[in-house]
């Protein structure tokens, strides 16, 4: 045995079994074993080596993608023998591959497999997991798989957030354009519906009142802006103690190229491509506790009023209903007496005489 990795473990006049350790692609092919008796025996043995594919490796989500844009994603395996599988999954999802491809390795033992996928991404899909897993005989119950995140570019979105959310005259006010997306707005332009000049452009998403007064009043619209596109953000501010309303959102319907040019021609053209159906809610009045507090007690006097008014109505009918003149027999007797002295004797004894017993034998 010239081969330090064969081994011969058994030899008997009926059995002779050697081993094959490191087994390579080269190991494959037929085994002749004699036994040089009379007559000579000898059999043959095919060994087959499987070649283990490689972990896959996925290509073309390098760069991120436009939403709405077609994703196409390659998945290859290369030292597989026989040729392996290939399959692929979003999340959980399981996706079809466009086709799979199968290229003999410079061997001229393995195979290398290539899988396709073409999907359409949405904003939804960014930071979506795509899997490409392999599947080969030589692996038995274990996998090899590959996981890459998609990075997908899609329009920024915006509100404006007030601190604090009830704002009152005097009190410093900080208007915060949050703006999201992918990428996220770096340019914010600030403005007040009816002023010429914009009141603030920069990278600063916040704009701030050190000491509100009643000629702050009015709409303030955000514009933020990112390579994919402007959004536009309004917010209705009232000093009178009432409380401001955040307009709907309008997304900016231009393409990010023609956003881009936009932006570059400063602020002016930038409201060229403003919704002009653009629509707010009326700013509603805010309670003050002062008044809150007035309303507490008018509604406690408006009680105890109530509760007087009641005990007097009671009263007066009670005394209406035992009001009169009353008339008792205290007296009976009196009224033919000449005297005090006679009118006492027949008072006394009239209510007893005044019914007569009569008694009837049968």
């Amino acid at each position: 045995l010239r081969d330090n990795r064969i081994q011969l473990e058994r030899s008997t006049p009926n059995e002779l079994t050697i081993s094959i350790s490191d087994v390579v692609l080269s190991d494959e092919g037929e085994y002749t074993c004699s036994i040089f008796t009379m007559p000579v025996r000898t059999a043959k043995a095919l060994v087959t080596v499987l070649g283990i594919p490689q972990k896959p490796q996925i290509f073309g989500h390098e760069q991120p993608i436009d939403e709405e844009k077609i994703a196409r994603l390659t998945c290859r395996s290369s030292g597989s023998k026989p040729a392996a599988q290939l399959r692929w999954k979003k999340g959980n999802k399981e996706l079809t591959d466009e086709g799979t491809e199968v290229v003999e390795d410079p061997n001229g033992k393995t195979f290398t497999v290539s899988s396709r996928v073409e999907f359409r991404v949405t904003k939804e899909d960014n930071e979506a997991e795509v899997t490409c897993t392999v599947d080969h005989e030589s692996l038995q119950n274990s996998e090899r798989s590959t996981t890459q995140k998609l990075q997908v570019h899609y329009k920024p979105t915006a509100k404006i957030e007030p601190h604090p959310q009830y704002p009152r005259e005097g009190e410093k006010l900080q208007l915060q354009c949050d703006g999201q997306g992918n990428p996220i707005p770096q340019e914010f332009l600030w403005e007040k519906e009816g002023s010429d000049a914009p009141l603030q452009l920069s990278s600063d998403s916040v704009l701030i009142f050190p000491f509100l007064n009643k000629s702050d009043s009015g709409t303030y619209v955000c514009t933020a802006t990112s390579s994919m596109g402007s959004v536009v953000a309004k917010y209705n501010l009232d000093v009178s103690g009432k409380r401001g309303h955040r307009a709907p959102t309008i997304t900016q319907l231009l393409p990010p190229a023609a956003a881009a040019s936009a932006a570059q021609q400063g602020p002016q053209h930038l409201l060229s491509v403003f919704s002009p159906f653009a629509v707010w809610a009326d700013a509603s009045p805010v309670p003050s506790t002062s008044s809150t507090y007035h309303a507490v007690i008018g509604g406690v006097v408006a009680v105890i009023v109530f509760l007087l008014l009641s005990l007097l109505i009671v009263l007066g009918h009670y005394l209406i209903r035992h009001k009169g003149t009353y008339l008792t027999h205290e007296a009976k007797g009196s009224d033919d007496a000449p005297d005090a002295d006679t009118a006492i004797i027949n008072a006394e004894g009239g209510q007893a005489s005044s019914d007569d017993k009569k008694e009837y034998f049968i």
